[in-house]
């Protein structure tokens, strides 16, 4: 599309609302597989490591529970620390394509051990490169926990702390947190193997590092967009962006957000029209579409923080209303019973209340153990006028 008929118009709070839920599977359920949509969402986060379950659940057509947990045994799809320095689950491919990306993050995350830094002289007087040299082939063919890892390393640096020397080694080398843990219905602490091991097999070559942040920035808008430069980085974590989405060029369309705000966009990328109703979503702890901007005015009407509990997942989360985060849930499960509590931020209408209900049922139905009475419950409810 020539430049001089991109659109530059300017896009209501609305409008922007149910562009990004629809690139998010929020609008209607996604016909497609699991691995096509962990692919498509440029990742979920994963540090509760059952909520992509939910996460892509709510999203997909007739997803079932095996169908990421073989994913992962399959090594098609994998958890570990990428954007932000968070665990994400992404597929293979594309950890092998933006891992390389998040190094330097993680090594200055790691200088906050360093005496300069807050930290103090945890690892004073540690070469790291020779650290790293010990502690792969430690994790090479085998998955070690963080204390499995740190008391190898003691035993070469005796006189330091083991938990920050375990800790340098994650930052230091491409690591991936392997199964059982991240497989529904079981769990474990979690355990780290170099991806080289893990992925052991398939063509680990990454990308020329300038086309792989150009392919970052092109699917984090596929997934996320409209966006702004300010939304990419804190998405990602990286910075100086605004130099990558300039060379991108005519591959982006320039809009304008409610507050007047610069956006940027895929030519072709769906923006439906503002009208589109958004039913009722349950999200999952830790779910990117309300972590993943820097204005996220366009999903978060109020000014509560996202809630990041601790926990394997999969048992909270919240509640998206008309497309906006209006509440939060919690499952309860007794002997013979799964409660599903709903907490609501602002007065329902009967109608909404009933949407909300079959809704939660489905999540019932997928989270809770068969057999088991399910229960739907509204609690601290505000009472519409």
């Amino acid at each position: 599309m020539p430049s001089s008929e991109r659109s530059a118009g300017r896009l209501t709070r609305r409008a922007l609302n149910r562009a990004t839920l629809d690139r998010q599977l929020l609008l209607g359920r996604a016909a497609i597989p699991a691995r096509q949509a962990v692919t498509h969402l440029a990742g979920l986060q994963a540090q509760a490591p059952l909520a992509p379950y939910v996460g892509l659940w709510t999203r997909l057509d007739g997803f079932r529970p095996e169908h990421l947990a073989d994913l992962l045994t399959e090594r098609a799809a994998i958890r570990a620390h990428l954007m932000r320095n968070t665990v994400h689950l992404v597929s293979a491919e594309d950890y092998v394509s933006f891992r390389p990306l998040f190094q330097l993050r993680l090594e200055r995350a790691l200088a906050g051990t360093q005496p300069t830094r807050a930290g103090g002289r945890r690892l004073a007087g540690v070469d790291l490169a020779e650290l790293a040299g010990i502690a792969a082939p430690l994790l090479t063919g085998q998955a070690l926990t963080r204390p499995q890892l740190s008391s190898a390393l003691a035993a070469h640096w005796p006189g330091h702390d083991p938990g920050a020397l375990a800790y340098a080694a994650s930052h230091l080398l491409a690591l991936v947190q392997v199964p059982p843990r991240g497989l529904w219905g079981q769990g474990g602490q979690a355990t780290f193997m170099l991806a080289s091991s893990w992925l052991a097999g398939r063509d680990l070559t990454p990308p020329d590092p300038d086309r792989a942040v150009e392919q970052l920035v092109v699917r984090f808008l596929a997934a996320y967009g409209p966006a702004s430069v300010a939304d990419i980085q804190a998405w990602s974590g990286l910075t100086r962006l605004r130099e990558v989405t300039g060379r991108l060029g005519d591959r982006l369309c320039r809009l304008t957000g409610p507050d007047g705000e610069a956006l940027l966009d895929l030519p072709e990328a769906s923006r439906p029209d503002p009208g589109v109703p958004a039913p009722p979503r349950f999200l999952p702890e830790y779910d990117n579409l309300l972590l993943s901007f820097a204005d996220r005015s366009r999903v978060i009407p109020h000014q509560r923080p996202v809630p990041l509990p601790p926990g394997n997942g999969a048992t909270t989360g919240t509640l998206l209303l008309d497309g906006e985060w209006q509440g939060d849930w919690k499952i309860t499960k007794h002997r013979d019973t799964a409660v599903l509590e709903v907490r609501p931020y602002i007065g329902l209408q009967a109608a909404d209340r009933d949407a909300i209900t079959e809704e939660g049922a489905r999540l019932l139905r997928f989270a809770a153990p068969a057999g088991t009475t399910h229960d739907v419950r509204f609690t601290s409810l505000v009472r519409a006028n």
